[in-house]
């Protein structure tokens, strides 16, 4: 029975402490005042006046402004202010809160005082409320006057404006509050100047009068005044304004003269200026558009009528040359006229001035005349022509001197051309095209006196010679960029496509061909006959081993006439290739230098100039040996040869020599002593020119140079200290019936002998040493 009562009072329990839960997770009813203890203190508030004070105020110092008063009530209150303003504008009174103001206020200084009021425990001065900001407000009162913002100001309005039209706008600013009454009203008027202008209330100058004029009167000075009536003091304020008026074009020009009259010289240039025509107008330069013209007369494609816009001129300009000797004198009316005028401000509607014109020419003496301004004439290169052009010219004054014609040395560099004295050019040499295709001569033409001299006027002309083209060049190969072909190309492989240029005008028809110069190549050349030809493989395979470059000769001709055909090389260098036809290496191909002409005219020369000088060291030799060569007797000079198989003397040589002491010898066994250098010849060198008819040597014993040459050898065998070759001495004397005559190389180098040796270079290296004897050189050398 006690057990559902149990369990009757934890289920209530349980759900009282699920509603306690519930209500404690909203914090907002614990602050509503339903909730809230109801001996709960009470905020106070702050009880004062609302405060303000007039600007100002006349009366006696301190004024009062207001109290200020908490709902504390207590004896030891006492009230406080802070701020920036509390002790010097304001005091509080501390018992009472009466607030007073320390000095006058102005509103336009300081409109609005914010303070901060405090009550505090006198003993402790401890806040009893917290402090609380307020604000004293100044009360304006109608003490300023209107003030101008300038005090003078600057305006125009053009002249001749219509009644009404706007000027400026002045402002006068009155530091009273605007909010408050009529305190800021100001009222306008116009102290002086008011008969040509006016003023509203809002402040706007305007024209009381349309006939302003600038001319008349350029500025107006107004005096404006601002009032404000109610104010306290009655007083204004004012100010000047200076009206300038601006200027319209409403005046037409005026000469200043009714006739003018200029002197010109008859050469002046077409152009300039020969006389000026002076006008008044009284506008302003921008608005002064004077236009000059020429209105009677029938010079009017004669001269012209400028105008200077700077200075307001007329200048009269010669459009055509003048001369003395047809017209030595014009007269022409002329007008002034002003037409951006607006007529409807202008005084004289017709608007036009008039003068007269007188010019005088004056005679000078000219220069010659050309009848053309320029020549163009036209010339066959390659060809002399004795009449290329005439050129003309005439002197135009009375006297008709006569005229000298020549070509400036500066325009014709090259002396190709020459002028006769009737004026007609020619040239002395042929001309070519491709160097010059025009020549720009300048011919002067000078006046001569009677005794041919000149008199110094001239005048000049340009004279263009055209020279017309021949076929005088033969086409030439446009060289392609290093063609190049596989070692393995097959048959038929595109090497290079070659093409032709020439130096002469191209016509548009122009056909060139092409042809290979060999046919014993590895190429083929195909005529495409577009003037372009192909270069192919004609069997295949090349040989790098064996030609690196092939040097094809193409031969080119033209269609000209006459036709003219080069030769023209074609290096095509053999490369390796890998299989896709790819070069891998290939061989340079050395340049071709070209030389010009001017570096074979200077090659040409240092050969000249060295071949003379050769010459001429040869031609001094040659005289000097002459000269030792007379100074000697032929029978006195001997010498000694070193030669091989002697065959030897001459015809007559065996009846020559006295060879006994050789045949003693050589029967006696005995050897003679070696001669040594300084050892005179032994007897048997000693030359001695036997009878013509010696008796002849018996048959069977040795002939004289039989024994001779055993006698030598016999002493070059038993010699230790001989040279290792044999000797043999020959004599200058050959034999009286000897045609040769005298054999001796001294002897023949000291003759007249005109015979040169040095052909003996060319037989080769077997004849080395016998052209070194006999070169010049060695000649010179030897000497015994």
């Amino acid at each position: 029975m006690y057990l559902p009562l149990i369990l009757l009072a934890a289920v209530g329990t349980c759900l009282g402490l699920l509603t306690a839960a519930a209500t404690s997770t909203d914090p907002a009813q614990l602050d509503s005042p339903s909730m809230l203890p109801t001996h709960r203190r009470q905020k106070r508030d702050w009880i004062w006046n609302q405060m303000h004070i007039d600007e100002e105020k006349n009366t006696s110092l301190p004024h009062y402004v207001g109290k200020i008063k908490s709902s504390v009530n207590s004896k030891n209150a006492k009230y406080l202010l802070r701020g920036e303003s509390a002790g010097k504008v304001f005091r509080v009174n501390e018992d009472t809160g009466d607030v007073y103001a320390l000095e006058r206020l102005d509103r336009e200084k300081i409109s609005e005082y914010h303070l901060t009021a405090l009550v505090v425990d006198k003993n402790t001065n401890r806040d009893l409320e917290s402090p609380s900001s307020f604000t004293i407000k100044v009360h304006d009162v109608n003490d300023k006057w209107p003030v101008f913002t300038h005090r003078f100001f600057n305006a125009s309005v053009p002249e001749m404006s219509t009644t009404g039209t706007s000027v400026i706008r002045l402002t006068a600013v009155d530091a009273d509050d605007p909010t408050v009454g009529d305190h800021t009203s100001v009222m306008y008027q116009v102290l002086g100047g008011g008969e040509h202008f006016g003023i509203d209330n809002n402040g706007l100058i305007y024209t009381k009068s349309n006939s302003l004029d600038r001319e008349v009167q350029a500025r107006y000075e107004i005096v404006v005044q601002a009032q404000d009536a109610q104010g306290l003091r009655g007083e204004s304020g004012t100010a000047t304004v200076l009206v300038t008026l601006q200027d319209i074009n409403d005046n037409f020009p005026i000469f200043t003269q009714s006739a003018y009259t200029f002197m010109v010289p008859e050469d002046i240039r077409v152009g300039s200026p020969l006389g000026y025509l002076s006008v008044e107008d009284p506008d302003e330069p921008q608005n002064r558009m004077t236009k000059y013209s020429i209105v009677q007369g029938q010079f009017r494609d004669t001269f012209k009528i400028e105008t200077d816009h700077t200075h307001n001129k007329g200048i009269i300009k010669p459009m055509k040359p003048l001369d003395y000797e047809h017209i030595p004198h014009y007269t022409f009316t002329i007008e002034a006229t002003d037409p951006t005028i607006n007529l409807y401000y202008s005084s004289n509607p017709s608007g036009r001035n008039k003068a007269r014109v007188t010019i005088n020419v004056t005679d000078v003496d000219e220069p010659p005349v050309f009848q053309q301004p320029f020549y163009h004439f036209r010339l066959q290169e390659n060809l002399k022509k004795p009449l290329i052009g005439s050129v003309m010219a005439k002197d135009p004054d009375a006297t008709r001197r006569s005229i000298g014609y020549f070509i400036r040395r500066t325009s014709d560099k090259g002396q190709f051309f020459q002028v006769n004295k009737q004026g007609n050019i020619f040239n002395s040499k042929e001309l070519d095209r491709e160097i010059y295709p025009w020549y720009n001569l300048t011919v002067e033409a000078k006046e001569l006196y009677p005794n041919g001299s000149p008199t110094g006027k001239e005048s000049i002309v340009q004279v263009h010679i055209e020279v017309l083209d021949e076929n005088d060049n033969a086409p030439e190969l446009a060289q392609p960029e290093a063609p190049k072909v596989c070692e393995n190309a097959p048959q038929g492989k595109l090497v290079v496509q070659i093409s032709a240029t020439d130096k002469d005008i191209t016509p548009v028809n122009v056909k060139f061909r092409f042809f290979l110069g060999t046919a014993d190549s590895n190429f083929t050349l195909t005529d495409n006959h577009d003037n372009t030809a192909n270069i192919t493989v004609k069997y295949g395979q090349f040989d790098r081993e064996h030609t690196k470059v092939h040097y094809l000769p193409v031969i080119i001709s033209d269609n000209g006439r006459p036709s003219l055909t080069s030769t023209n090389t074609l290096a095509v260098t053999v490369c390796k290739c890998n299989e896709r036809g790819e070069f891998t290496f290939c061989e340079e191909v050395a340049p071709q230098v070209g030389i010009s002409i001017q570096a074979l005219v200077a090659i040409f020369l240092c050969i000249l100039t060295i071949a003379v000088i050769t010459l001429l060291i040869f031609l001094r030799r040659r005289l000097r040996k002459q000269a030792r060569a007379q100074g000697k007797s032929a029978l006195e000079i001997h010498e000694q040869l070193v030669t091989y198989d002697e065959e030897g003397g001459g015809e007559m040589d065996t009846t020559s020599y006295d060879v006994s002491v050789l045949n003693s010898a050589r029967h006696r066994g005995a050897k003679l002593p070696r001669p040594g250098r300084d050892v005179p010849p032994a007897v048997y060198t000693q030359v001695q020119k036997p009878p013509r008819h010696a008796p002849l040597a018996k048959h069977g014993e040795p002939a004289d140079m039989a024994a001779v040459i055993e006698v030598k050898k016999d002493e070059a065998d038993h010699d230790s200290s001989s040279l290792p070759y044999d000797t043999l001495h020959l004599f200058d004397y050959e034999g009286s019936e000897s045609i040769a005559e005298s054999l001796s190389s001294l002897g023949t180098h000291s003759s007249n002998s005109d015979i040169d040796y040095d052909f003996l270079n060319d037989w080769g290296p077997r004849f080395k040493m016998l052209a070194e004897l006999y070169s010049t050189d060695s000649r010179e050398e030897l000497g015994y």
